[in-house]
């Protein structure tokens, strides 16, 4: 059974953020602020990071030790604790955190009171996806994080207030506040929501972290074949067939990332060698994925194990999500 998003624990508020595939991404070309313009189909996978948002004691219980880390946190009256398989970082820097400040600038200037103004945060993020893999799960934990003390606190922000506040965060925030897939424009920011449909993937998460800033610096746009991969995405979207659209593994940013990592472009090779294919990277990389039907299925799973074994690859057999 899938999960739900939210999920009320002790006094706190569990929060998942999913992961997402693209389903194809195309680049339009580069933008005066230097920014691209993308084209991309996003869905949401049911691979999750949990957020717990709770409120803060005057101490938070920490020891003495503890209370003396991240100064700037305890000003802002957040706490913020990471833990789970990947690092990232507990300050100012982690989207999370970021996320947290903007939400609550909202709150304080609609509080009566300082008592209300003053209520501090305790969050804890268990990061199960890590960071530079193409799954966006930095941006899913910020947008869920909106989401989540908004809840938590009752404000009743609406999705125009939300995406105002994910807008300063990052690109692919926005899609992450609604979904579960979307045909995303502009920077990613611009979301437009479309028909809802299952799938299953096997995903491949390669222990390689990929700048998102390298990969577009590297990209050369090839006029002629986006405007190729472009219009038969968008007849396959007029005809609502976005299983046709994943055997395209229309992802335009592929040969900029290989380039930059040449491991990656050996690894999914070797994966194809195997008999499961297409394999199409997400996003700006590092995570390749092959979708699974009733005639693979079996096989995927004897496969993810030989994945695990010989290539040292995390990987996971993931659904879409539904919501």
């Amino acid at each position: 059974m899938m999960s739900e998003q939210f999920e009320k624990v002790g006094e706190g508020l569990l929060v998942r953020a999913p992961g997402k595939i693209n389903l194809s991404l195309l680049v339009k070309g580069k933008r005066p602020d230097g920014f691209h313009n993308i084209e991309s189909i996003m869905a949401k996978i049911d691979l999750y990071d949990e957020i717990l948002i709770k409120q803060k004691t005057e101490d938070g219980g920490q020891r003495t030790e503890e209370r003396t880390k991240n100064t700037e946190q305890r000003m802002q009256n957040i706490e913020l604790i990471c833990k789970g398989e990947y690092k990232v970082p507990e300050g100012e820097d982690n989207l999370v955190y970021k996320a947290a400040v903007e939400i609550l600038k909202i709150k304080n200037q609609k509080s009566n009171s300082n008592e209300e103004r003053n209520t501090g945060l305790k969050i804890t993020l268990t990061k199960n996806m890590p960071a530079g893999s193409g799954l966006g799960s930095g941006s899913s934990d910020a947008a869920a994080t909106l989401l989540g003390i908004n809840k938590f606190f009752g404000m009743g922000l609406g999705k125009k207030e939300l995406r105002s506040l994910a807008a300063k965060l990052g690109s692919d925030v926005a899609f992450f506040l609604d979904g579960p897939i979307a045909f995303c424009t502009g920077r990613g920011e611009k979301v437009k929501k479309l028909e809802k449909c299952e799938f299953r993937v096997f995903l491949i998460v390669p222990d390689v972290s990929v700048s998102t800033k390298r990969v577009y610096e590297n990209y050369r746009h090839d006029e002629s074949r986006y405007r190729r991969l472009r219009e038969e995405i968008n007849i396959y979207i007029e005809k609502k067939r976005l299983d046709l659209i994943s055997g395209l593994c229309a992802n335009i940013l592929e040969e900029s990332c290989f380039a930059l990592h040449p491991e990656l472009g050996v690894l999914k090779k070797r994966i194809e060698s195997l008999g499961i294919r297409p394999v199409c990277l997400s996003g700006s990389g590092s995570s390749m994925f092959v979708f699974i039907n009733d005639a693979n299925r079996e096989r995927a799973e004897t496969y993810r194990n030989r994945i695990e074994r010989e290539l040292e690859c995390t990987s996971f057999i993931v659904n879409n999500n539904s919501w």
